[in-house]
């Protein structure tokens, strides 16, 4: 996304003809082909919206690709889908994407075009990322050489999965992984993709108290309710962003009480922690106490994201893309979650956010600015150059 109150201003310049070409190509059918992904709602969770979106997916993949159809790490869910392309090359290469959105069908919309930006709900995060990482998989496809294997992983939960992802040690051993999620300016201008990550976090907390009328008898009751906001006032306490793990705690969702005459005895709530490391959450689940006010608290993680910091490794790898690109390619972090933190953990040269730029993402106006998906198709395609050391 674009740092706040930046203006986009975007012109595709490269400096490799292969690159400028081949991003040129892919520029050229990726915002019909993003208007054909956003046309199906696939809020998550929903199965046959996301099997819509895998025959959508399916096909504008090339022809050479072997489709498989994997069990999503979610229960219930649609399958993830893996498109796989043999080369006669020496590395292998993955690119990452979700199909799934947080947009409920009630609230989705077709994409719109309204100047420079396709709005749209998942357009940045992102059916966008994905239509360009198609075109990629095409344009890499036409160099059959410069792989030995190609291969697309789009999973239908990324955006709801409280599970274990499924699919670390089918991509461990990869010798690079490029994952789609939005892109970014830099505040010079520069082209950001991301290579590092914080951890990601989902606290629960349940309260177990007592009903009772709540004008009669109300001292003869147990407030789930102020017990939960209590625990809410405990988790927000610790929130340290300019701290040593840089934790952000933050309350997010608290569900209590069904009526208004009646003492609450139940409820729950959700904090949403981010950190350096997973290790920084453990202190604000043990903040939270057992019991308060004769209510008893049951707390736990629901979700734990590792972190991402593929900096390093990396450095190399972007000085390369930005030279055949012929201009800098930067390395930026961000504090939102990505299936890129689960891969990296085995895939040393995993580089994120390299979908088009744009904004809104998680809201009715979510879009992603069409001249960008050249200039973000070039980016990737120097990476993937660099990477696979196409000459």
């Amino acid at each position: 996304m674009l740092p706040s109150g930046r203006a986009a201003t975007i012109t595709p310049v490269s400096g490799d003809e292969w690159i400028s070409a081949a991003a040129a190509e892919v520029a050229a059918r990726a915002e019909r082909e993003l208007e054909a992904l956003v046309a199906v709602s696939s809020p998550s969770g929903d199965a046959h919206a996301a099997e819509e979106a895998a025959a959508v997916v399916t096909a504008l993949l090339p022809t050479e690709a072997e489709i498989e159809r994997p069990a999503c790490s979610t229960p219930d869910y649609a399958p993830d889908l893996i498109a796989r392309v043999e080369g006669r090359g020496e590395r292998r290469l993955v690119l990452v994407g979700h199909v799934d959105t947080v947009i409920s069908h009630s609230a989705h919309r077709p994409l719109e075009r309204i100047g420079d930006r396709l709005v749209g709900p998942g357009t940045i995060d992102m059916k966008g990322g994905v239509a360009l990482s198609l075109g990629v998989m095409r344009a890499l496809t036409a160099v059959v050489d410069s792989f030995a294997e190609l291969t697309l992983l789009l999973v239908t939960d990324e955006e709801w999965r409280s599970r274990p992802f499924a699919h670390v040690e089918r991509f461990a051993g990869y010798d690079g992984c490029l994952c789609f999620e939005g892109g970014e300016l830099t505040g010079e201008g520069h082209d950001g993709v991301v290579v590092r990550r914080k951890a990601a976090g989902t606290l629960h907390a349940t309260a177990h108290g007592a009903a009772a009328h709540s004008g009669s008898a109300p001292d003869s009751g147990r407030n789930a309710l102020l017990a939960l906001a209590a625990c809410a006032a405990e988790v927000a306490a610790l929130h340290d962003p300019a701290g040593s793990a840089r934790l952000t705690a933050v309350p997010t969702i608290l569900r209590s009480g069904e009526a208004f005459n009646v003492v609450p005895d139940s409820g729950e709530l959700y904090c949403d922690l981010r950190a350096d490391l997973l290790d920084a959450f453990e202190p604000v689940l043990a903040a939270l106490p057992r019991e308060i006010g004769g209510v008893r608290i049951e707390a736990g993680m629901a979700r734990r994201w590792p972190a991402m910091d593929s900096r390093a490794a990396t450095e190399g790898l972007l000085e390369d893309a930005g030279k055949r690109l012929g201009r800098p390619v930067v390395g930026v972090e961000r504090g939102g979650a990505s299936d890129a933190s689960h891969l990296a953990e085995t895939i040393a040269l995993t580089v994120d956010g390299l979908g088009p730029i744009g904004g809104g993402a998680h809201t009715d106006q979510e879009y992603a600015l069409a001249p960008s998906l050249e200039s973000r198709a070039e980016v990737a395609l120097a990476v993937a150059a660099a990477l696979l050391r196409i000459d």
